[in-house]
């Protein structure tokens, strides 16, 4: 059972086994119709009725081995909520055993991208939130060293900035700084700012 309000509300929720059931079932008759009525919006957004039946009678044998999959004894059917908020973030939660939903992933907590889709899908809302942190989790370990040990040398080069020679030359700067960075600058409107590191 799952809480909706503070108050005593309570709500059971579907058990998903009746939904892949029902898919399995219309799976092996070839039902394309009861196929399409089960599609949620965005798949019938992207899929015609006459589309979904094309489909299923090119793929009647997979069909067949997905029901026959979907009814064995060792399938799981694990129910999720995607929660997607205002800004375009998400959360996925996962109906547990217990019946309780836990966070599966939330973009601000990347879990482990289980395809190369989903690690995408991770780097973009990182860097949409520009979130360093963030862009951290997602990278490859030696991606992540690797950019890491930039900074860390960055920060050590521009230490005592004071020190460096900066070669200005109009509304440029450019400076090699310790460690073997190329900065460029640009004055914008009085201040400047960084336009380029190498």
């Amino acid at each position: 059972m799952v809480a909706f309000a503070p108050g005593c509300l309570y709500q059971r929720m579907p058990d998903p086994r009746v939904a892949a059931d029902a898919y399995a079932d219309a799976a092996s008759r070839g039902d394309a119709d009861a196929i399409y009525d089960m599609l949620d919006e965005d798949a019938r957004r992207a899929l015609t009725r006459e589309d979904v039946r094309k489909l299923v009678a090119d793929q009647r044998k997979e069909l067949a081995d997905q029901a026959k999959a979907i009814r064995s004894t060792e399938a799981r059917v694990q129910a999720s909520a995607r929660i997607r908020f205002a800004d375009g973030e998400d959360a996925v939660l996962d109906l547990s055993e217990s019946g309780h939903f836990l966070v599966a992933s939330a973009d601000a907590l990347p879990a482990g991208a289980r395809t190369p889709t989903q690690a995408l899908d991770q780097l973009r809302h990182v860097l949409a939130r520009r979130s360093y942190a963030g862009l951290l989790r997602v990278l490859s370990t030696p991606t992540r060293s690797a950019m890491e040990n930039d900074l860390r040398s960055l920060v050590e080069g521009l230490e005592n900035p004071e020190e460096l020679d900066v070669q200005q030359s109009g509304e440029t700067a450019t400076v090699r700084v310790p460690g073997g960075h190329l900065i460029l600058l640009r004055r914008e409107g009085g201040t400047w700012r960084i336009d380029d590191i190498d």
